[in-house]
């Protein structure tokens, strides 16, 4: 049928042809869409049929209802085809149910935030397994081969270094590993080298020592709270790079963790360890400062990664404001300084690079704001 033979009537919708014919007369045709589907239909002819346009208008319009009618309960038939289960979908459902009752317990009486929270954390352990189990393989190969690990922690207050170390030795033999956090020097070791006291903590064969903060204090606290004077802090800043050269020319695997906290998120945590009675023991007096003197401690980081970034000692910049993600990065990091034995090449090492960034890219992120 073709259209051009047609003329609109004054109802949308409403067809009939321009010439008649002589036997039947003027042909009426329906042409309209609905749900994005064109209908077509002859109605009949004025001759033929005894059709008036008031009867094509009736006619169209008993055709137009019958579609719509059809349509809306096809679309209820499959709706309601969707809603039917199979007994046997039925029972999986109860059984799934009932599982998940027995495993939550009275989770009805718990907040539904801290249920989330919950659950997400139980996701995450699981795939933190994976990387455990790698740092065991790398911790058994360093014993094996006599070699000797330094892990350093850098990073302002709550920026998570305390709880990826945690991670990280969870599941390590504690017989080749230490933690070492070291408090205010004492009145003989101030009078001492800077470094000797950290000397007498470094591993021995075999061994994986994990330094939350370092002599990295001398870089960023000790100059800001002037625990150490200017001179001291140059002297640290121009020696410390031959140090940590002379360290891994004689066989120590050194690797240097900053994490990179935000200050918005910063201050999230301290707000909570401020609030919460199980975290309040975490909150010093130099945390209280820490917001005040952010620019300060960023001038001072700014300072240190550009000048103590160094080829043989280089720094990995962990960006921390997801905790989970920051310790994947982390163990990522360690795992991929050694070729150990029995490396599970299934176990995904590659960098996140959102999260696990360079030196010169927080540099330049550090020009443009404030924020790190």
């Amino acid at each position: 049928m073709n259209l051009n033979d047609f003329e609109k009537t004054d109802y949308n919708g409403l067809y009939v042809s321009k010439v008649a014919h002589v036997t039947f007369g003027k042909k009426y045709v329906a042409r309209f869409q609905y749900d994005k589907k064109r209908y077509v239909k002859v109605l009949g002819y004025s001759k033929k049929d005894n059709i008036t346009k008031r009867e094509a208008i009736t006619l169209m319009n008993n055709y137009r209802d019958s579609i719509i009618s059809t349509q809306e309960e096809s679309q209820v038939e499959i709706e309601n085809k969707n809603q039917t289960l199979t007994n046997k979908e039925y029972e999986k459902l109860v059984s799934e149910n009932k599982i998940m009752k027995e495993l939550l317990g009275n989770y009805k009486s718990l907040d539904k935030e801290i249920m989330k929270h919950g659950i997400q954390k139980i996701y995450e352990l699981e795939e933190l397994k994976n990387y455990q189990i790698e740092l065991i393989k790398l911790q058994n190969y360093l014993e094996k081969e006599n070699k000797r690990m330094i892990i350093l922690f850098e990073g302002r207050d709550a920026s998570g270094k305390g709880g990826a170390i945690r991670r990280i030795t969870r599941y390590m033999n504690n017989k080749h590993y230490r933690v070492v956090a070291l408090g205010k020097p004492d009145d003989t070791q101030r009078n001492q080298w800077f470094f000797q006291r950290y000397i007498q903590h470094f591993p021995t064969g075999g061994e994986i020592v994990l330094f939350d903060r370092s002599w990295y204090n001398r870089a960023m606290v000790e100059p800001i709270f002037g625990f150490c004077t200017h001179e001291e802090h140059e002297i640290f800043m121009e020696d410390v790079v031959n140090f940590e050269q002379d360290l891994v020319r004689q066989g120590m695997i050194l690797i240097k963790l900053y994490f990179s906290v935000s200050k918005d998120e910063q201050k999230r945590r301290f707000d909570r360890r401020i609030n919460d009675p199980l975290r309040q023991w975490k909150f010093s007096e130099v945390d209280m400062q820490a917001q005040d003197l952010w620019g300060e401690f960023s001038e001072k980081k700014y300072e240190m990664l550009r000048r103590t970034n160094s080829r043989s000692a280089p720094w990995h910049i962990v960006r921390s404001d997801d905790k989970f993600l920051s310790r994947v990065e982390a163990m990522k990091i360690i795992l991929n300084s050694v070729d150990y034995d029995g490396k599970n090449y299934a176990v995904n090492f590659e960098p996140n690079e959102q999260i696990n960034i360079s030196v010169q890219r927080e540099l330049m992120q550090m020009r443009k704001s404030a924020n790190y």
